[in-house]
């Protein structure tokens, strides 16, 4: 199996400004998506590995402005990786 090594990371919080996901018990998806992404940025800025968010902010991502947002820091090379962060609803038993 061909190894391709990741050079850059892209975290990319779902959802934001107009459009807050999942909202239950007082948890509000979107604010929970930046958190979570806000965290790994620090982590992978402590090992070094260079990586961006796709909003830092409360702010609305639509269909087109998030691709071109997360293209415009890397580009859409194989040495690049992009995590979306969500937060699923679980099913109840």
């Amino acid at each position: 199996m061909e190894k391709r090594a990741i050079r850059r990371v892209i975290l990319d919080p779902g959802h934001g400004g107009d459009d807050p996901g999942t909202i239950s018990n007082g948890i509000v998806e979107k604010d929970y998506t930046l958190k979570i992404s806000e965290y790994i940025h620090n982590r992978l800025d402590e090992l070094g590995i260079p990586n961006e968010m796709s909003r830092t902010t409360d702010e609305t991502l639509d269909s087109n402005s998030r691709p071109e947002r997360i293209q415009s820091f890397y580009g859409n090379g194989e040495d690049v990786i992009v995590v979306s962060n969500h937060i699923n609803a679980g099913g109840h038993t």
